[in-house]
């Protein structure tokens, strides 16, 4: 991911999906998010699970919606849900009388104006107050168009004890809502670019307090940022760390599991959608921003799935190019240092 601030897990994260040194550009979900987004009812949606644990902020996020500036993700599954279907309650929808669409035509002219009168911080911040607005009038439109299955609760969601949502034992609950919310959230052609952020980099989540899993200790407290530094096979974090990982990557596989199980056009959303799990560093032990690891799942339509690559030395925003280009977004370039799309990639 280059050579500047490698050796920490911050630097990691402003680069990871901006491909830029210091977070010094717009990540490539806000991107999509303006190309094959811009028509979406939400043009992006950022969840998070744990995300602002100990009040987290700034480079702890990796969504970039200008040079420098990060935004916080949703970590309350409900909220989400609110946020994203309507309505007071989880199940039920209020729908908003179409003509206030011309109340917002009002207030965006008045913005419109507003913006050519300032300078370039307050005209980034307002510009995220305009698109807010525009993603609920596209919305407010979008609403009697939506398929009943989208007024349904979600199990997962009602679950959720939201005083408790920094309850590490709660932690798969919270991550599994936040997934079905996006998915649902896709199937009912609100959104087509989200980003889910499990916890933060350094995290102090208490992975052995997961019931049900492998990892499960009420004796032990052994920490992600804890285990990540692994040392030797010998060493006794080691066998945490792979139990950890390994816990991730099925989360990763529900994830997709869930997109396959949802038909759409000839296939499935899998089969038309493309999932990149990431990590801000290559290991834990070395802090290291080279030999990444990536893994695309899905995308059968635009990728060459079923196959480990290794292409060498080349920076990564070559492959974020390659996911722009799958999803329709023609971008030659992108970040500091890019050559194009990964070659043999794609599938055409």
């Amino acid at each position: 991911m280059g050579p500047t601030d490698t050796g920490s897990h911050a630097g990691g994260a402003k680069k990871l999906l901006t491909a830029t040194d210091g977070g010094n550009g717009v990540s490539i979900d806000r991107r999509l998010a303006s190309s094959i987004g811009a028509q979406m009812p939400f043009s992006h949606v950022y969840l998070g699970a744990m995300a602002l644990q100990n009040n987290a902020t700034g480079d702890k996020f990796v969504s970039y919606v200008a040079p420098g500036t990060t935004v916080a993700p949703e970590d309350d599954p409900m909220s989400a849900f609110t946020h994203l279907f309507g309505g007071g309650q989880q199940g039920t929808q209020n729908t908003p009388d179409p003509t206030t669409g011309s109340i917002l035509d009002d207030a965006l002219a008045d913005l419109t104006d507003l913006q050519n009168r300032l300078g370039p911080t307050e005209k980034s911040k307002l510009d995220l107050h305009a698109q807010a607005l525009r993603d609920t009038e596209k919305r407010i439109q979008s609403l009697a168009n939506e398929a009943p299955q989208c007024n349904q609760s979600l199990a997962s969601v009602s679950a959720i004890d939201e005083s408790r949502l920094y309850d590490a034992s709660q932690f798969p609950n919270v991550l599994r809502a936040q997934m079905d919310l996006m998915v649902q959230a896709m199937a009912c052609n609100l959104t087509s670019v989200g980003v889910i952020q499990m916890s933060e980099h350094t995290s102090e989540l208490i992975m052995s307090r997961f019931q049900n899993t492998p990892m499960y200790d009420p004796n032990y407290d052994m920490r992600s940022h804890q285990a990540s530094h692994y040392g030797v096979s010998s060493d006794p974090k080691f066998a945490s760390y792979v139990q950890q990982r390994t816990w991730i990557v099925q989360q990763f596989a529900y994830l997709l599991s869930q997109l396959a199980a949802r038909p759409e056009g000839t296939g499935t959303m899998l089969d038309n959608t493309i999932a990149l799990m990431c990590s801000e560093i290559a290991d834990g032990n070395t802090h290291s921003h080279d030999d990444m690891g990536f893994v695309l799942g899905g995308g059968n339509v635009a990728l060459k799935t079923g196959r480990l690559f290794d292409l060498g030395y080349k920076r990564h925003a070559d492959m974020l190019i390659a996911i722009a280009n799958a999803l329709g977004d023609g971008m030659t370039s992108f970040g500091d240092t890019s050559s194009g799309a990964y070659p043999g990639l794609l599938a055409t």
